[in-house]
Order: C-alpha cells, then structure tokens, then sequence
C-alpha cells in the first residue's frame, strides 16, 4: 500500500482559456478567501483519480468553466502544509461557463489576459505556468488517440485474427478510457477495422451517443504492406483530422501508432503505446504540437 504521507499531496488544474475581443485570449483565475490569494484553478485527486480527469473536474468545480484540456504544461512541486506537493497542469479551451456562485473555498473568479494574469498570480508557480502557455501556439484541433485493449493472445484464437474480441482485462480497460476519450468532446469517433478495436471505442460511443466509423487507415499491415506505409496514412489522415477543427477520438493498434507519431513530430522518441493506453495530440492546423501519453 502507498504512504500518502510519504507519497505527498497530488493535484491537478488548468490555465482555462477563451478568445477575448482583440484577438488575444484571455485566462481564468480564482480567489481563495482563505487564503487570500488569486491562482489558477486546482484542487486535489480523488483516490484513484487519473490527473486529466481531476484537472479538467477542478477547473468546472473552482469556476464553473467546463473546459476541453490540449497541452500539458509545467508540473509545479512545492510544499504544502509541510508535506511535498505536485500539480499536473494541461491548457484548456473554455466551452461554457456561467452560474458561478461564490463560498467559502472560491469568492471570485476574473478573466484577464496572459499578462495582467501573470501580474496578478500570488505564487510564481502559478506565473511560470501561465507563461508557458503564452508561449504556446493556438490550437486548433485535439485528437484522442488510444490503442485497442487488452484482446488475449493471437495464438489461442482460432477465427480471423481481425474478429479477436476483448477479453475481460480489455473490457475493463475500454471503460476505463472512455471518460478520458470523452473529455476532448469528440464529435466523431474512428476505429481500426479489428473487432478489438472498435469494442474499445463502444464504452465512449455509448458515453457521448456517437457512432463509430471503421476506417482502414488506422490498420496494422496487410500481407505485402510495410510498416511504414501504414504509419505513412495514419500519420496523414490524423493530420487530416486535426486539419478540421473539430475533436475526434481514434483507435488504432500497436505497429501502427509509433510511427504516425513519429512522422508527425518529426522526431524518434518513444511512441511505443500500451494496450488499452493513448495519448492526447494537441495540432496547429495539421501540425502536431505535442503528445501527452493518457
């Protein structure tokens, strides 16, 4: 068992961001009476609790902006109370908000821009997360990318491998996803052509009341088809995606996904990709800015 003593305080926030009239953006911060301190929004993981899903329910919590989190930002360490503190950031794009009704934990919230916010953060902390994200591009498009779940061995299925169903692990896996999934507001969902594929997508369509579309660009490679011909039209159709502007959810396999990450950045790091794992992939029209492994 983990000593939380030992372990410290684990929290999650975002910068929560609009566009303003100038054509800037403009960023939420909140006061806390007890305290007496302006910050970004943030609040502390429930038991079990993935980072994402608590940045992304604090935020809504604090200041009553339900938000779409792009890019990780800094993780903040510091000490609190007398014990270490960590606190995951991502940016976040503001969809709606309003009714907002001060208490005891949070009595206001103010939307500012990047540099009057920076000026008006209590903690550097919060002003050096603040200025990383001034220093990001514009997103225009978020994609969740997963891999299918878990789906028991090749070798013990006797039909088509394409017709591998989840297993139990796989099937918890799959829900396990679909919260985070949906947190991009994906309006449309695509899967690999693989059974297992789309069954890990079923738990999010069933969330959001979305069909899934089987599309073979997110295929493992057929007899005569290189590796690299599939990573090629994975790359290009989730650049494709992104392009549009609007939210997707994908599920692919585990040839396939390291190599479409790595031709979209540019670069070889390490995309290798658990099963029942993903990454949110943040764009600048078609252009990856950053991957941040779900």
């Amino acid at each position: 068992m983990v000593d939380e003593e030992a372990a410290g305080i684990r929290a999650a926030g975002g910068v929560a961001w609009r566009p303003a009239g100038d054509g800037g953006v403009e960023v939420c911060l909140v006061h806390r009476p007890r305290y007496g301190d302006w910050s970004l929004p943030k609040g502390k993981l429930e038991r079990g609790e993935h980072p994402l899903l608590a940045a992304v329910r604090e935020v809504a919590e604090e200041s009553d902006v339900r938000a779409v989190p792009q890019v990780r930002l800094p993780t903040v360490r510091y000490r609190s109370e007398g014990r270490p503190k960590v606190v995951d950031y991502w940016s976040m794009r503001a969809v709606a908000s309003g009714g907002f009704q001060p208490d005891t934990e949070v009595d206001d919230v103010c939307w500012l821009d990047v540099d009057a916010a920076v000026r008006r953060v209590s903690y550097p902390h919060d002003a050096q997360v603040l200025t990383a994200f001034a220093a990001l591009p514009r997103v225009t498009g978020t994609v969740a990318l997963v891999r299918h779940a878990h789906a028991g061995k090749r070798a013990t299925w006797s039909g088509p491998d394409t017709g591998r169903p989840l297993d139990a692990e796989g099937v918890t896996q799959a829900r396990a996803l679909a919260p985070l999934v949906a947190l991009v507001r994906p309006v449309r969902l695509l899967s690999a052509s693989p059974r297992r594929c789309v069954q890990t997508l079923d738990p999010v369509a069933d969330l959001l009341d979305l069909p899934i579309e089987v599309c073979g660009d997110f295929d493992e490679p057929q007899p005569g088809q290189q590796v690299d011909e599939c990573a090629l039209a994975a790359a290009g159709r989730l650049a494709e995606l992104a392009a549009r502007g609007q939210p997707v959810g994908v599920c692919s396999q585990g040839k396939v996904i390291p190599g479409a990450l790595a031709r979209l950045a540019g670069r070889d790091d390490d995309f290798g990709t658990a099963k029942g794992g993903g990454w949110l992939l943040a764009f600048t029209a078609d252009r990856l800015l950053a991957a941040d492994r779900l």
